[in-house]
């Protein structure tokens, strides 16, 4: 499985950033898929690649998830609705394309 991570660019040099993690952790991503972007953006990466580009929000929502299952994986008992607050007090939706036809009456 593979899990998106965000990062925050800290370099550009040409097609490839520095980037770092919420935590400080430094790595190089791989930036072909969306071309050069400006030092403090935050991307999401998966495997050495950014693949889409995050606002300040959403990379942290991202982050909050991922402490979340570090923390249920380690056996201990996050506050799920705080780890996950666009989720809380409502059920998920699957997106248009994916849900079935309603049926005739």
């Amino acid at each position: 499985m593979c899990i998106g991570r965000p990062l925050r660019i800290l370099e550009m040099h040409d097609l490839s950033a520095l980037c770092e993690d919420p935590g400080g952790a430094r790595e190089s991503l791989d930036m072909s898929l969306l071309g050069a972007q400006a030092p403090g953006t935050w991307v999401l990466a998966f495997l050495g690649h950014a693949r889409a580009v995050l606002d300040a929000a959403e990379a942290q929502r991202v982050h909050a998830a991922l402490q979340a299952l570090g923390a249920v994986m380690r056996g201990e008992s996050p506050d799920i609705d705080e780890c996950f607050a666009d989720l809380a007090g409502r059920e998920p939706q699957l997106p248009e394309h994916l849900r079935r036809p309603a049926k005739p009456n």
